[in-house]
């Protein structure tokens, strides 16, 4: 006889808990600021110096493709997480 595993949605046969709206926005917080920090990180010196070399990429200096690339996928993840519904 197979065991089945009560960690599953439904099997219980109890609805799955609801998050509050405190829980939502805790986490959204956190999440932005996780966001702000990744920021400071791509943005910081040491790592913008990796990228600081005489390499062309598609005509456009390497440093200015990562800045271009790394505020995109910040854009990116920002929206994301603004744009998240309660369902988090």
């Amino acid at each position: 006889m197979a065991l089945r595993s009560l960690s599953r949605v439904g099997e219980t046969g109890l609805p799955p808990p609801e998050r509050s709206t405190m829980d939502t926005r805790q986490t959204k917080a956190q999440r932005l600021v996780a966001l702000c920090l990744l920021g400071f990180l791509l943005f910081n010196y040491p790592v913008l110096a990796l990228f600081n070399q005489g390499v062309l990429v598609l005509g456009v200096p390497l440093i200015y493709a990562y800045i271009f690339a790394a505020w995109a996928v910040l854009i990116t993840l920002l929206a994301l997480v603004v744009r998240r519904g309660n369902g988090a």
